[in-house]
């Protein structure tokens, strides 16, 4: 059975930096797409990142480019994602995704329906 664990969530001025991580287990992830989702309250799920299994592509929310950088280190079977110049309307959980590896994919990777396997998710809380 496949889990995802998030860490690195908290509590940050605005301006500041935080370094999510995900770390997989119960089975190899390097095959398929990984992601970064987020929902803050009385909002739905959103996308944030995502990386390719080759980590040749990324992508990203338009309201996070230039501020957030996504990575994954297919040999620990984790993704990291970057936070910098925090905004308080970043404020939200964040949850890690990750697919199975569908060599023929229906969805793209901003889409919640790409991803096989969720973690439980990480709160951010950014204070103006």
């Amino acid at each position: 059975q496949v889990q995802l664990v998030e860490s690195g969530g908290g509590l940050v001025q605005a301006g500041g930096s935080l370094r999510l991580s995900c770390a997989a287990s119960g089975r190899t992830l390097s095959s398929g797409a990984m992601g970064w989702f987020r929902q803050a309250p009385g909002k739905e799920r959103e996308f944030v990142a995502a990386i390719t299994a080759s980590r040749s592509t990324t992508y990203y929310a338009d309201s996070v480019k230039g501020r957030f950088t996504i990575s994954r280190d297919n040999a620990k079977n984790t993704v990291s994602l970057q936070m910098n110049s925090l905004k308080p309307e970043d404020t939200a959980v964040y949850y890690c995704a990750a697919g199975a590896g569908n060599p023929y994919p229906l969805y793209s990777p901003f889409q919640s329906r790409r991803y096989d396997y969720w973690g439980q998710g990480t709160q951010v809380t950014v204070s103006s």
